[in-house]
């Protein structure tokens, strides 16, 4: 998936300038999904949470019966060495993943210590401050932990949410605010969401049905160290209606504010500025 350009991909114990081939048509994750990735951020010379992003990756790859085959600390210096060619005034967009090559006798589980592995750096901008979207709903929800790996950043869980915003984008909104399977508000299709009411922050509380981000629990650390209350609560679309401002959180552009919600309009709020303020200063502070 080639979104921007100046890709370079480490894979076979070497960097390859490009969007290098990886899988083979008869690897497990190439026809039966079993594709795990996380996403990190390079950007004015920083990668924030690198290490949080690559352990992730090891997890994830575990709750889809692979076996990681790389260290947290090693990935991260393969990724230094990596982003040696790029500027420090480029962003960059981190991607290391695991897929299955072999299956058990009965194909369908991934073979143990039969894992693929690979890094992908892609030159992505940061979205500029100004960004903002805007949300509708969607009859598709979060699945729970009975029914699919949502203890997993996999690949196989996204053609979800690329349905979420196929139908709110055919309304005219840019993205999805999504129920789990209880009808509370979960997350957006592609990021965490948080709202602000009188001043105090509310984002939903981890269930389960969605990961609740690195960048998300980043935001919610530097928000109460700011003296910001920030709660985690069950919450409905009534109460996002009713907010006073309202922002997504992911890795990709870290705060991004929310300008409507259907027919509910917000202006771009302080809390937001702030979340946005916070997290550039101590991004910076531990360059």
């Amino acid at each position: 998936m080639a979104v921007g350009k100046n890709i370079r991909t480490y894979f076979e114990g070497q960097w390859h300038d490009g969007d290098a081939p990886i899988m083979r048509a008869a690897d497990h994750g190439a026809w039966l999904g079993s594709s795990v990735f996380d996403g990190a951020r390079y950007f004015e010379g920083m990668a924030p949470d690198l290490l949080a992003h690559c352990a992730r990756v090891n997890r994830s790859a575990e709750a889809l019966m692979l076996t990681p085959t790389t260290t947290p600390e090693q990935m991260i210096d393969l990724i230094r060495e990596g982003l040696q060619a790029y500027g420090t005034e480029t962003a960059v967009y981190i991607r290391p993943m695991y897929w299955g090559i072999d299956g058990d006798p009965t194909a369908i589980v991934p073979k143990e210590n039969s894992t693929g592995f690979a890094i992908c750096l892609e030159e992505i901008p940061m979205a500029p401050e100004t960004a903002s979207a805007t949300l509708g709903t969607t009859r598709f929800r979060r699945p729970v932990l009975e029914s699919a790996v949502v203890n997993a950043k996999a690949g196989c869980l996204y053609p979800n949410n690329a349905r979420m915003l196929q139908e709110v984008r055919a309304k005219g909104f840019s993205n999805a605010l999504v129920a789990d399977a209880l009808g509370h508000v979960a997350e957006t299709a592609t990021a965490n969401i948080f709202m602000v009411r009188d001043g105090e922050v509310f984002t939903p509380t981890p269930n389960g049905t969605f990961l609740a981000g690195i960048t998300r629990a980043r935001h919610i650390k530097n928000l109460r160290s700011d003296g910001v209350t920030v709660h985690e609560a069950v919450l409905s679309f009534e109460d996002f209606h009713k907010a006073d401002e309202v922002f997504m959180t992911g890795n990709m552009s870290k705060v991004t504010p929310i300008t409507a919600l259907e027919d509910t309009q917000y202006q771009v709020g302080p809390i937001a500025r702030r979340a946005r303020e916070v997290y550039w200063d101590w991004a910076t502070s531990n360059r």
